[in-house]
């Protein structure tokens, strides 16, 4: 019988591909990170890169975002083999556990990313109000607690204008209203038709954000669908995430 991940059904083409990860290979000595991961990105999706901590969910994003060199593979945008150059047009990564300018102000920070990408100030009122920022407005980014730290950086990916956004474990930090608060924000920027790719190894989060998944372990893709795709690719009809997981892993 053939592997389950060959058994997924074909993609079903609704909607246009934004992105191809094709056969991204990566070591680091005798061990493998990734090995010829491939999958696509749909246009206004939110795909989640599932697995545990060390199935190469970061490496994958780091890889994609260009900021760390492959031993092979491509990231193809629209059809066109995309440039490590040009990905920082038309990618923006937020990594996990970042927290830069620990000196300057929040609402310091926000000024200036909103001033260098032309966002007006309407914008950023928004997208604080969004993230929930306005009680630390007047702190120091040092002063910040992990989860408004997070909540900073997710403030700041969203006042740039890429197009396609991944993220590192971007419910890090939350607490249960928190994340779903976070969810919300998510889901509208989605539907006002940016593309988010979020590393997720709590798999409750992803089943509840994300339309489409990559299930991966040992830097190997095992399935990839949309839930509905992964039960019958595992015969779990009514299988959550974290069964149709545990049978493709």
């Amino acid at each position: 019988m053939a592997p389950l991940a060959s058994r997924l059904p074909a993609p079903t083409g609704k909607a246009p591909v934004l992105l191809q990860v094709a056969a991204i290979t990566k070591s680091y000595g005798e061990q493998r990170a990734l090995a010829d991961v491939s999958f696509d990105i749909q246009r206004g999706e939110i795909l989640g890169l599932i697995g545990a901590n060390g199935s190469g969910k970061t490496t994958l994003l780091e890889a994609m975002a260009g900021v760390l060199p492959v031993d092979n593979g491509s990231v193809i945008w629209r059809g066109l083999a995309l440039s490590l150059v040009h990905r920082r047009d038309v990618i923006f990564y937020l990594p996990d556990g970042l927290r830069p300018w620990d000196d300057q102000y929040v609402e310091r920070v926000l000024e200036f990313f909103a001033a260098v990408y032309g966002r007006s100030k309407s914008e950023a009122s928004e997208t604080v109000h969004g993230v929930g920022l306005a009680p630390v407005l007047g702190k120091r980014v040092s002063a910040l607690s992990k989860g408004f730290a997070r909540r900073l950086m997710l403030a700041l990916a969203l006042l740039t204008p890429h197009p396609l956004l991944l993220m590192d474990e971007p419910f890090d930090g939350f607490d249960l209203k928190q994340t779903r608060d976070i969810m919300g924000l998510i889901r509208r920027v989605a539907a006002n038709g940016r593309t988010l790719v979020l590393a997720i190894h709590q798999l409750i989060d992803a089943e509840r954000i994300c339309d489409r998944f990559v299930l991966l372990a040992d830097g190997k893709v095992r399935g990839m669908g949309t839930l509905g795709d992964l039960r019958v690719c595992t015969d779990l009809p009514s299988a959550g995430l974290e069964d149709v997981f545990l049978a493709l892993t």
